[in-house]
């Protein structure tokens, strides 16, 4: 499991709050909907919609914050508060890469 990807204390305490059954529950839900995010914030960004980018962005953050996905969770918050301005940084390829390591971790922690 990758270091720094999810934060055990968060994770832990939200299987301890709401069960395992549950939480793998989430895990699916956000597995589910996450790429359909990512395709939001890389359409919005393409066409130059910044409500929609800063929305998608913001949806992405708090689904990762909920599960400690904090490397992920940060990425999102800086392309929402940076929202389209040209230093922003976006990354879609980072991004992507950084949520499929949090689902591959998630996916992992709910087996152990």
């Amino acid at each position: 499991m990758s270091t720094g990807v999810i934060d055990r204390a968060v994770f832990d305490e939200l299987r301890a709050t709401t069960g395992d059954e549950f939480v793998q529950e989430l895990v699916d839900t956000f597995a589910e909907e996450a790429p359909g995010l990512l395709a939001a914030i890389g359409a919005a960004h393409a066409c130059g919609s910044a409500d929609d980018f800063r929305r998608a962005a913001h949806s992405l953050k708090s689904n990762a914050l909920t599960f400690g996905a904090v490397k992920l969770g940060r990425m999102a918050r800086e392309l929402e508060q940076g929202g389209l301005s040209p230093g922003a940084g976006f990354d879609v390829k980072s991004l992507g890469a950084a949520l499929d390591e949090a689902l591959a971790t998630l996916k992992e922690l709910c087996r152990g």
